[in-house]
Order: C-alpha cells, then sequence, then structure tokens
C-alpha cells in the first residue's frame, strides 16, 4: 500500500547548511542534478548528518512568494556497500504517514477508527491525534518519527569500538531508536517536549479510560527492530514507565523509493523496551 507520494521530487547533494546566503540553520545550500545551487529548507535541521554537508537528499518543490526557499528536504539517500536506503528525514512526514495509516487501517489494533481530531490539547500538552474507536472509547495518539538506525545503540564516543566488536553485519538488521540530537550535556534529555508527551501520556492513562498511544513512524526499510534510545536513558526510563502504566506503545514501519512514493512495511516492527 503506498502512504505518500511526493510530486516530482528533486535530487541533490547538500553543500552546506546553514547557508552562505541565509544564516537560520534551517536553510542549506543545496546543488541540484542539474548543476543550479538552490536554498534548500531543512526542518530535521541536520538530522545526526542525514541533511548536513555532503549528503544526498531528496526535495520537494516548493510554490509561493513567502520563503525565500525553492525546495524542502524531505528524504535521505544513504549507501552502505551495494544497498541504498531512502530515509523520512521530515519529521511532518511522519504525521502525514500516521494519518495514512490511521485512515486505512494500518495501525495495529487502532482499525475503523469512528472519528478523529488533528492538534488536540490534553493537560499541557498538544498531541497529533485524538478520536474514538470503532468500540467508542476515547484515544489519544502522539506521533515521533524515527530517522535513525544502526547495529548499535550507544553514546557516539562508544559506537566506533561497538561497531568493531560486531561481527557479520547484515544490513537490513539495524536498531532503529528515537531520540537522538544536539545537547550540551550528555545528561541532558535530548526533547524535553517528547519527554513531557509521554509522561502526560502517562498521567491520562493512569487515570482515565482514554487509550493512550504512542506510534514511532520508523522512515526507513533497513531496521528490523525498534527500541527507545540509550542515548537518553531518562526518556527511555520514562517510557518504559508509560508502558507499564497502560500506554500503548506501537510502529509504523515504511520503505521510499527515489522516485518519492512511501510504502507501507508492517505495523508490527519488534520493540525492545527492556534490555
Amino acid at each position: 500500500m503506498i502512504l505518500y507520494e511526493i510530486e516530482n521530487p528533486v535530487r541533490g547533494t547538500v553543500v552546506k547548511r546553514p547557508s552562505l546566503h541565509c544564516k537560520t540553520p534551517y536553510v542549506a545550500d543545496v546543488k541540484i542534478e542539474n548543476g543550479e545551487e538552490i536554498l534548500g529548507h531543512s526542518p530535521s535541521l541536520g538530522c545526526c548528518g542525514l541533511a548536513d554537508s555532503g549528503a544526498e537528499v531528496i526535495m520537494s518543490k516548493l510554490s509561493g512568494d513567502k520563503t525565500k526557499t525553492s525546495h524542502r528536504i524531505e528524504l535521505s539517500v544513504q549507501r552502505e556497500g551495494e544497498h541504498e536506503t531512502i530515509v523520512g528525514i521530515n519529521p511532518k512526514l511522519g504525521e502525514t504517514i500516521a494519518e495514512r495509516a490511521l485512515v486505512n487501517d494500518c495501525i495495529e489494533d487502532l482499525e475503523r477508527v469512528m472519528s478523529y481530531s488533528r492538534e488536540t490539547t490534553f493537560l499541557n500538552s498538544r498531541f497529533d491525534f485524538s478520536g474514538k474507536d470503532e468500540h467508542g472509547i476515547p484515544f489519544i495518539m502522539e506521533i515521533k518519527n524515527v530517522p535513525l538506525a544502526d547495529y548499535v545503540d550507544v553514546p557516539k564516543k562508544e559506537k566506533k569500538k561497538a561497531l568493531e566488536a560486531l561481527e557479520n553485519k547484515q544490513y537490513n538488521e539495524k536498531i532503529a531508536y528515537f531520540p537522538d540530537g544536539y545537547r550540551k550535556n550528555s545528561t541532558d534529555v535530548v526533547s524535553p517536549r517528547a519527554l513531557k508527551h509521554i509522561q502526560e501520556l502517562e498521567q491520562i492513562s493512569k487515570t482515565s479510560i482514554t487509550r493512550c498511544i504512542l506510534c514511532f513512524i520508523v522512515q526507513r526499510s533497513d531496521a528490523n527492530r525498534f527500541q527507545p534510545s540509550n542515548i537518553d536513558l531518562t526518556y527511555k526510563k520514562a517510557v518504559q514507565s508509560a508502558e507499564r502504566n497502560g500506554v500503548e506503545i506501537k510502529t509504523i514501519q515504511v520503505e521510499w523509493s527515489a522516485d518519492g512514493k512511501c510504502k507501507f512495511v508492517r505495523n508490527n516492527l519488534p520493540i525492545h523496551l527492556f534490555d
């Protein structure tokens, strides 16, 4: 099933981010296939290297006069030996894919929903979806985009040694993980907003009949499992606690093609919450 399609995708290579011409970190200089250099909106910033200098990316064309950028970076092309994996890195793609999955009954145990709304506030957070399931039970669902995967899930300073210790790596046996990103100190949480979401989902689950769901959209096909990242143990422990208190942890895995088509792969990617 095709869940989404980027119209007229354009390939390019990131030259510099932030751009030499527009200093916001959300804009990159990108050289497209015809040799022209354009300004590309990078909604995921550098995405841990997937959209930084030298990265091969796939973009959508923007229209209108209100933006300085002519394109938006949607996907990153990753190569490993003879294999090419295309990764969805625009966080908004995760929400779009989730909505298409919801409408097409692709989310495990959340089929045939009676109704749903986008962007609804509960407690002190705005969640991506809320509605009623086929039995009339209310639900809240928060979406997290997962563009990152590797053979090991360890802090950056430990990764080289951990990778060297591995034997018989298979390119499609990576661990998809969330979250990762810049932090001033290694003990800081990667995303305070993501932490607040899971903590408030847990609180709602404990005090109401509402189904509380955290769904990770794994936008790459070379992973065979998902886990809350060991890079942020505070978040990982929060997810573990939430699951113990009734929050449903789900995944949707998709596969992107070079022509911008997003295909549903599965809704039962194994989830490793506990070591």
